[in-house]
């Protein structure tokens, strides 16, 4: 179903470097893993003052069970007759094609549609994206968290239908708009990441087939989207190299040697997110201590015994977002 919107004149200098047009997309999902799927997808495409041109909405067979209904609301049933992600891949890819893809936590949308392009053996047409949690720090808005809720609240957006992927891309669409305009008054830079395209893909473990019944057939999803009682085996590392030269200073730069510790889901499979640290020439912490640099956590209100030791020893704290934007730039060590 598309919309067409007539596009208000805007007395706003625009900076030219801006990006011509926008996708923002949310996608509902069976998870937060590696090997979860895609249940429904949808696209605004604006142009590029921000204005709605038209959107798109279709829900996906992921051909497996559809993980937490109880958050989307897809259940098996309902997603028997939908069409499987080949048949909606030229579709999606044409209202992303040239567009910068917004999303809030843009790492998981794009992960999520990567993963399912490089399934059907193409690539979808994306090569740079945007993410709202770092434009509105950029912003400096006063949000108390960094919820779509919250964001929304902030500009007035009323949310009919949260976690409904077309009501999420409108909400957020909504909140952009304005969002995107004070940054081109401000002459704010905006927070542009590179899209790296998968090329193939191999699912580690066979799909879980089954019928959704009220709860997910090994155990239930935790809160996040994992199974519950899940736990991860921990992995040997080499020792880091650095010494650790303390605290993360917050506005300032990560350095080699400091100590990262993360508690809760995330968005980005735990390991990769470890890898691209230990790459970094950062120690990755499996516990907090009064040594920690820096705790990474997408709930700081959690009542995990990090986040709590955290509170206690006054170790600074960020999400994960902020940490994938820390990571860009991470300062060497001292030589010593």
């Amino acid at each position: 179903m598309l919309e067409d919107h007539q596009t208000a004149p805007s007395t706003t200098s625009w900076p030219a470097a801006y990006p011509q047009g926008y996708a923002v997309v949310d996608v509902e999902t069976t998870g937060l893993a590696r090997d979860d799927r895609i249940v429904s997808a949808a696209v605004y495409r604006l142009d590029a003052r921000g204005e709605v041109e038209d959107h798109w909405y279709t829900m996906v067979n992921p051909e497996r069970d559809p993980g937490p209904v109880w958050i989307h609301g897809l259940t098996s049933d309902v997603l028997e007759g939908a069409p499987l992600f080949p048949e909606i891949a030229e579709e999606f890819a044409s209202r992303l094609d040239g567009r910068v893809l917004v999303a809030h936590n843009a790492v998981f949308d794009w992960s999520m549609i990567a993963r399912e392009y490089a399934r059907a053996e193409r690539e979808a047409p994306v090569r740079q994206r945007l993410c709202t949690i770092a434009l509105s720090k950029e912003l400096g808005l006063p949000l108390a968290n960094h919820k779509l809720e919250s964001l929304a609240a902030h500009f007035g957006v009323v949310q009919q239908r949260a976690h409904h992927a077309l009501d999420d891309a409108r909400v957020l669409a909504e909140a952009f708009r304005p969002s995107l305009q004070a940054a081109a008054r401000g002459g704010v830079r905006l927070p542009l990441l590179e899209c790296r395209p998968l090329t193939e893909w191999t699912d580690r473990a066979a799909p879980r087939i089954g019928r959704q019944s009220g709860g997910y057939p090994s155990g239930g999803y935790s809160s996040g989207g994992y199974p519950s009682g899940s736990w991860r085996p921990s992995r040997k590392r080499p020792a880091c190299p650095y010494p650790n030269p303390g605290r993360y200073e917050p506005g300032k730069q990560l350095k080699q040697g400091m100590r990262i510790a993360f508690s809760g889901d995330t968005s980005v499979e735990r390991d990769l997110l470890e890898d691209r640290a230990v790459e970094a020439g950062l120690h990755v912490a499996t516990s907090l201590s009064r040594l920690t640099s820096l705790l990474v956590t997408n709930d700081p209100d959690s009542g995990t015994s990090k986040v709590v030791k955290a509170r206690q020893f006054g170790t600074p704290v960020v999400d994960e977002a902020a940490f994938g934007q820390l990571l860009r730039d991470v300062e060497p060590a001292s030589k010593t």
